[in-house]
């Protein structure tokens, strides 16, 4: 009896309630609708119907109407800049900035924003004055990031290494590998402009901040080698064998031409045989192969490469065998082994490429610091084909 009491008195009760809350959130929200002017429809309308440059000019209308709507300058503001419209990005952005009564995050935010339509604009001086001001806001660390890029751009390494070094201060993230190359990228400023004297204090100083920089070891390599200092060249670069053997492939052409200066050919070619039989690659392979047939003629360069085929069968490879057997090949068999060899040399030209691990952009030529996605050290010292075989 009591069960059916409540419920009788209980049910009633509780929908009245509920109707009563429905329709104060209607007049609500039928009150804030009627508050918005109507130019914020018909920018929603044009929205909806795929027409971007209606609704921007209704939007606009809004802001006239109505100056205090701030995060629609933002909108409005960004929009502008992805289109490419920067001018009118700038004087939206510019007109927040002067208003008397923007003050803290909004200010800060309006920095930022500005400072984009600057580096879009390609007013780099303006936009690093902008970015600078961001220091201790909640945008600093992005504007290091784009104050990076700038820097990067304009080649101006030493602030580009405070620039990280103001980044790792903040972040438990290591730059130590960029900054390296930085070091680097003055050295081979310097190596090309006042000379190797100037360079040779930077390298070391990439190798202090980074003892696995293979890049400083190879260009203190090649100034002792431009020096005449032959031995200290051949020690700089097979110290890359303990910092990342890899890269050996890099520089294993040059170890075998320093020993031939030293008239010590023969120890050459047994060294860079001894890399390649460690750590094989292509390129390893064909300075193995040169060496050898420098060193031991065609019969034992021959014989290297293919017992290195059976041991690493590679399309690349069998090009660069087939180009030594023509060396040699009688007339009546040329023409056949020119015919194979071109066919092969032309579906291995994509695969004898570099390939960014960071974008996958792929190059003829090894780069440190890739051209698409600028990252650092992001090219591995090996062909795609390589890579592919042992994916």
């Amino acid at each position: 009896m009591e069960f059916e009491l409540w419920w009788l008195l209980g049910f009633p009760l509780f929908f009245a309630l509920g109707w009563l809350a429905a329709r104060v959130d209607i007049k609500q929200l039928l009150s804030e609708s009627r508050a918005l002017p109507m130019s914020y429809f018909k920018g929603l309308n044009f929205l909806l119907n795929e027409q971007p440059d209606k609704a921007i000019e209704a939007l606009i209308e809004l802001v006239r109407v109505d100056p205090q709507t701030i995060e629609l300058h933002f909108a409005l503001g960004g929009l502008f800049r992805r289109r490419g419209e920067v001018e009118r990005a700038i004087r939206m952005h510019q007109n927040l900035l002067d208003r008397p009564d923007l003050r803290g995050r909004e200010r800060q935010h309006a920095l930022f924003e500005l400072a984009q339509d600057y580096l879009k604009a390609g007013l780099l001086d303006r936009a690093e004055e902008l970015f600078a001001k961001l220091d201790g806001s909640e945008y600093e660390q992005q504007g290091l990031k784009f104050l990076l890029a700038i820097y990067e751009q304009e080649k101006e390494w030493n602030k580009a290494i405070a620039v990280l070094r103001r980044m790792d201060s903040v972040t438990d993230e290591s730059r130590n590998r960029d900054i390296a190359n930085y070091f680097c990228e003055l050295a081979t400023a310097e190596i090309t402009g006042s000379g190797p004297d100037n360079a040779r204090p930077l390298l070391e100083e990439a190798l202090s901040v980074n003892p696995n920089c293979v890049r400083a070891n190879i260009l203190l390599g090649d100034i002792a080698m431009a020096e005449g200092k032959v031995e200290d060249a051949i020690t700089f670069w097979t110290r890359i064998e303990q910092q990342n053997p890899e890269y050996l492939s890099l520089v294993s052409e040059k170890i075998f031409n320093a020993y031939r200066q030293l008239s010590r050919s023969e120890e050459g070619a047994e060294l860079v045989h001894g890399y390649l039989s460690s750590y094989p690659s292509l390129d390893l392979l064909n300075a193995s192969f040169e060496s050898e047939l420098e060193v031991q003629g065609a019969e034992s360069a021959n014989r290297l490469l293919r017992d290195e085929l059976a041991r690493n069968p590679t399309l690349l490879g069998l090009d660069k065998l087939l180009e030594s057997q023509l060396m040699d090949a009688p007339p009546e068999r040329r023409n056949d082994l020119q015919l194979i060899k071109d066919l092969i040399h032309q579906h291995t030209r994509s695969l004898a490429l570099y390939r960014c691990d960071s974008c996958g952009f792929k190059a003829r030529q090894f780069y440190w610091h890739c051209p698409a996605c600028n990252g650092w050290e992001t090219y591995p010292p090996r062909r795609l084909e390589e890579r592919e075989a042992t994916a």
